[in-house]
């Protein structure tokens, strides 16, 4: 493999430095370091290589929308070494057969490794549980499990859920949603669903969800994920129940952070997601939640989809939004330029943190003498009007599209090899072998 020096970094926002990379590992840090093709990233930060815990990449069956592959080259664009793809595909994940198949698709990408998601219930539909110790035994090694796009709804399936996966140390991710509240749902409940005549999907469909599997978690003493937390009420739940030390983590995605529930007056179906877009007041509570560790992660929630499930009408269209490319520049505007979060937190919460809760013991690494070379160089100071067509996705559907944000991915480094370079998409000269 090439050697690399990269020169006068910033690790973690910190004093320029250089950094040693040699057959896929970190083997210097300091001053004056020499022995490969040397790389200039003066004034840029250096960040561990990001992790996304929930990304969709509808492969299998919805190849229009994406493929492992494109979702890859998105992830490396956006700074992202491992992305955790979900179960919703069709054929759903919910078998050996099917997460081996994704989680080699990635392997032979070879621009980011791709973790699968374990379905929780068979098909997705609720009624049973899936083949958990199977996709756990297989080469892919599945470690969280989640019907994310649905709510584990049946509380005694969920329980069992939870009780399973301890024998392997699998973590449940729950899409918290009760459908009976939520049955034909449009944008966030409140005075504007009223004026715009939108069925409203209440906060309390999200929170009563929460406050029942937190209580379940502790009740058979197991790992809960909640997904895409986006109300005040969650987060004050959240953060109760690790006052109670409860083993529970939660997610937010940059779009909640930045997004509000006024843009939905555009009647535009960008705006259509879900959870939906919440009030100003749930913005600052998740951002709250975030920088005071209520809440563990930012994860993208990557749900691309084909022009004709968005430039529809509203009713019709398909709920979910692009994230990978422009994560770390949205988390950048919202939590680091407003002084709620430091380069270091950032890299635990887009990083480690999410390497941690995926058990990916080879992610999440910190920069340092001999660990994985997983890298990514971000200019701070770059300022990027957003172009949905410039993207590596086979989707269109990005909700910052005109919208100027700061920071923007130079390079990207999976185990010493560049993805991204330049800021620009490097294919890989030699891919690792697949393995079982």
């Amino acid at each position: 493999m090439t050697s690399y020096v990269i020169r006068e970094a910033k690790i973690l926002g910190g004093e320029p430095t250089d950094i040693a990379i040699e057959d896929g590992v970190i083997t210097g840090i300091g001053a004056d370091l020499s022995g490969g093709e040397e790389i200039d990233a003066t004034g840029l930060v250096a960040l561990p290589g990001l992790v996304d815990l929930h990304t969709h990449v509808r492969e299998p069956g919805r190849e229009d929308a994406e493929t492992v592959l494109t979702g890859s080259q998105a992830a490396a664009r956006g700074g992202f070494t491992c992305v955790h793809a979900m179960a919703n595909t069709e054929p759903v994940a919910d078998t050996a057969g099917v997460v081996e198949q994704v989680w080699r698709l990635g392997r032979e990408g070879g621009y980011c490794d791709v973790q699968p998601v374990g379905a929780v219930t068979a098909g997705l539909k609720g009624t049973q549980l899936a083949e958990l110790g199977a996709m756990a035994d297989s080469a892919a090694g599945v470690k969280v499990f989640s019907d994310d796009g649905k709510c584990v709804s049946d509380a005694v399936l969920m329980r069992r859920a939870l009780e399973y996966v301890k024998a392997f140390d699998g973590v449940i991710a729950q899409h918290a949603q009760e459908p009976r509240l939520t049955e034909g749902a449009q944008m966030n409940e409140g005075p504007l669903s009223g004026e715009l005549g939108l069925v409203g999907w209440p906060a309390v469909a999200e929170e009563a969800i929460i406050a029942r599997d937190v209580l379940l978690a502790e009740h058979v003493g197991s790992r809960l994920h909640v997904c895409h937390l986006s109300t005040r009420g969650s987060v004050e739940i959240i953060r109760w129940a690790k006052s109670r030390g409860i083993d529970v983590t939660a997610e937010v995605t940059p779009h909640h952070l930045l997004l509000s529930d006024d843009l939905v007056r555009s009647y535009d179906p960008i705006y259509k997601v879900n959870p939906p877009l919440r009030s100003n007041d749930d913005v600052e509570a998740v951002r709250d939640g975030l920088a005071d560790g209520t809440i563990d992660i930012v994860a993208t929630d990557h749900a691309p989809h084909p022009m004709e499930d968005k430039e529809c009408e509203w009713a019709a269209a398909a709920f979910g939004m692009l994230g990978l490319e422009t994560a770390l520049s949205v988390v950048q505007q919202t939590m680091v330029d407003t002084g709620r979060l430091t380069w270091e937190q950032v890299a635990e919460k887009m990083s480690t943190k999410p390497a941690e809760i995926g058990r990916v013991s080879n992610q999440g690494r910190p920069i340092a003498v001999g660990e994985p070379a997983n890298i990514v160089l971000v200019d701070p100071a770059a300022q990027r009007t957003i172009d949905a067509r410039d993207t590596a996705s086979l989707s269109r559907n990005n909700p910052y599209d005109g919208l100027t944000l700061p920071g923007e991915v130079v390079a990207t480094f999976l185990r010493g090899r560049p993805t991204v370079r330049d800021r620009a998409l490097v294919t890989p000269l030699v891919k690792e072998a697949v393995t079982a």
